[in-house]
């Protein structure tokens, strides 16, 4: 993920799987290799495993479908032998990631923070808010906030998961 471009098309990707999922997406980072999201269900029976397969498998597809048009070294690199027979185009690396309920406003907060330190932590900006792939900018900002195109659409926070008798 260290390509504009990518990131762009990452972003749109995201905000697509957030609508087909019924996922308000609350903070993001794109790091060079990992992605950090919180986002928040507005569905009774959230479905995390569908939100990320929204997203990964069409951006996949479509970074897959660049790297051959450009007929880029890059597609050989990321084409692994499943099983004997069986090649494979694999962008994301294999598992689930890590996933976690917040529930407490406290972990909320202090968990957008984590995530938008991970640029500073790693000595690409000095500020969060210098690094444009993600949402720390947005959180700085006074509403009405400014949406930048390049990035997803970021709805933000529901009051009521800051609300102390709906957390806890």
């Amino acid at each position: 993920m260290t390509n504009d471009d990518w990131r762009r098309r990452f972003c749109k990707s995201l905000d697509e799987a957030c609508i087909k999922t019924t996922m308000q997406l609350v903070a993001f980072v794109i790091m060079p290799e990992h992605v950090h999201l919180i986002v928040d269900p507005l569905a009774d029976d959230p479905r995390l495993a569908e939100l990320l397969a929204a997203i990964k498998q069409p951006f996949s597809h479509e970074i897959k479908e660049i790297l051959r048009a450009n007929s880029s070294g890059l597609l050989n690199r990321l084409t692994i032998q499943e099983r004997p027979g069986k090649m494979s185009f694999r962008f994301w690396q294999e598992g689930p990631g890590y996933d976690r309920n917040l529930q407490k406003p406290s972990t909320i907060l202090s968990s957008i923070d984590y995530l938008h330190m991970n640029p500073v932590r790693r000595g690409l900006v000095e500020r969060a808010s210098d690094w444009k792939w993600s949402s720390a900018r947005w959180y700085l900002n006074d509403p009405p906030r400014e949406q930048d195109p390049d990035l997803p659409i970021i709805p933000g926070l529901r009051p009521e998961a800051l609300d102390h008798n709906f957390a806890e």
